[in-house]
């Protein structure tokens, strides 16, 4: 084998070295981006909960306060009733 073929097969095993690095980095890249999409979808469902939660404890604390009215109302109305017995 003379030097220029020594040297051109060196640089077409340098190439396939690279080019296996690449791919095996373009693989790596392509699941970062499954996760990150994975990420993002549970972010969105996280919002979501978040803003239905925020909502039901708006909504209990409304239900809260009507009953406590009604109780103040029931005991006005009791106190208003004579007791017979």
């Amino acid at each position: 084998m003379t030097m220029p073929e020594v040297v051109a097969t060196g640089a077409l095993i340098a190439m396939g070295t690279i080019l296996l690095v690449l791919i095996q980095q373009g693989l790596r890249l392509g699941e970062l981006g499954k996760k990150v999409e994975h990420c993002q979808t549970d972010l969105r469902w996280l919002q979501i909960w978040e803003m239905e939660n925020r909502e039901l404890r708006s909504a209990l604390r409304a239900e809260r306060e009507h009953v406590a009215q009604l109780q103040r109302k029931l005991e006005l109305l009791q106190a208003l009733v004579p007791i017979t017995e």
